[in-house]
């Protein structure tokens, strides 16, 4: 009976460690979360940061070279067309004179008060020549009537007069022309004025508003000379908003006039907008992580425009690219490459199997499965790297669409 006992004892003692051994040794079932395949509505979206823009801006530039006023507006100003004047354009004040210049034009000064005083000599001495001229043609006239002189005297006589007369005309023109010579000596000396025009003294020119609206920008406040075609400010209307989208070239082949829009992450409720155009050309333009992209713009017009936002806002705008009623999908967290195929680790009882798939349009949560899942079937979200194909699971947490 001992005997018995002593086996007993040693056998169970035996298979004690062929238990613990076993149980050291398996492999441990893996905590995992699984979502149910279903079939749905589905729908991918394009979302891109976008800004908005005043559709008809008006910029006021100067026509002409001047000292501008300083303006009495400020952004978000009302003006009205033809009527609010946004900016006031006097003359130019000449330079300042360096020793050099100054001294070159007090010698051409000088030169032009020389050349009056000679003209006005010049003047004299014609005009003493005509009044020589008439006395000698009253005396021949007198001679004449008393047949003392020829005719042919007389004529010349008569001729010096209108000679004298000519040379007393060219005088007259060379003073005048001399005395404008020394106003345009005596102007080049000139320094500039101390004090600009007051604002109540005439005005070179008005600029007046293009058009009703507000002012959005001004790029000139204070008095300064400004050249032409200098910038002055941006009128428009802050009500009449549109967005603009740059989308990559790729996104914008799906997108055309018509397609509907929701703004979002504005700083309010998501607000409808539809495409009005889609622009023709690509243009360059380098990513935050240095990658050369070919982005379209895309032209939005609001629906409704929402109070509070204006121009050049930064804006997200979402555009639906394609949508179907009854899909089935597979969440994006279940999904992972195993070459070019796409696979996921699909529950059977307490396994996780390996499962190719074959998946179609993508959006930011789900994949459309064509092949190799149907609805109901479980999948693992985020495989970690320890499961393997027909590793034991533990479910954690279901997710049920």
């Amino acid at each position: 009976m001992g005997k018995w006992i002593r086996r007993g004892l040693l056998a169970i003692v035996v298979l004690a460690v062929i238990g613990g051994f076993y149980l050291a040794m398996r492999e441990k079932p893996v905590p995992v979360d699984v979502a149910t395949i279903a079939s749905g509505p589905m729908e991918v979206a394009i979302l891109q940061e976008g800004k908005t823009r005043v559709k008809e801006i008006y910029t006021i530039h100067t026509p002409i070279a001047g000292q501008m006023l300083r303006t009495r507006f400020d952004e978000g100003d009302t003006v009205k067309a033809g009527t609010s004047v946004v900016a006031r354009i006097l003359p130019s004040q000449s330079a300042l004179l360096d020793p050099r210049t100054r001294d070159e034009l007090r010698a051409a000064k000088d030169a032009a008060q020389v050349a009056v005083a000679i003209a006005e000599a010049e003047r004299l001495k014609a005009s003493a020549s005509l009044e020589q001229a008439e006395d000698q043609l009253r005396r021949y006239r007198n001679l004449s009537q008393r047949d003392t002189i020829s005719e042919m005297e007389l004529q010349q006589a008569v001729t010096a007069v209108d000679v004298a007369k000519a040379q007393l005309n060219a005088a007259e023109a060379t003073v005048s022309l001399r005395q404008a010579e020394l106003k345009a000596a005596e102007a080049r000396l000139s320094e500039p004025r101390a004090a600009l025009l007051g604002e109540e003294e005439d005005c070179c020119i008005d600029l007046t508003a293009p058009a009703d609206g507000v002012i959005l920008d001004i790029y000139a406040r204070s008095a300064q000379p400004v050249t032409i075609g200098a910038k002055i400010a941006d009128i428009g209307d802050p009500r009449n908003l549109e967005a603009v989208v740059d989308l990559l070239s790729t996104d914008a082949v799906h997108i055309h006039a018509g397609t509907k829009a929701e703004i979002v992450d504005w700083g309010g409720e998501p607000v409808a907008a539809t495409v009005r155009r889609v622009e023709p050309a690509a243009y360059e333009k380098v990513s935050a992580l240095g990658i050369s992209e070919q982005r379209v713009d895309a032209i939005l017009d609001f629906d409704t425009v929402p109070e509070g936002l204006g121009n050049a806002f930064r804006i997200y705008a979402r555009l639906v690219i394609w949508q179907a009623d009854n899909v089935t999908q597979a969440p994006i967290a279940a999904l992972f490459r195993s070459g070019n195929d796409w696979q996921v680790f699909k529950v059977e009882g307490d396994k996780a199997v390996i499962a190719t798939v074959e998946i179609g349009r993508m959006n930011d949560e789900n994949a459309e499965v064509t092949g190799g899942l149907s609805p109901g079937d479980q999948v693992v979200l985020h495989p970690s790297d320890t499961l393997s194909d027909r590793s034991p699971i533990t479910l954690r947490r279901v997710e049920t669409p």
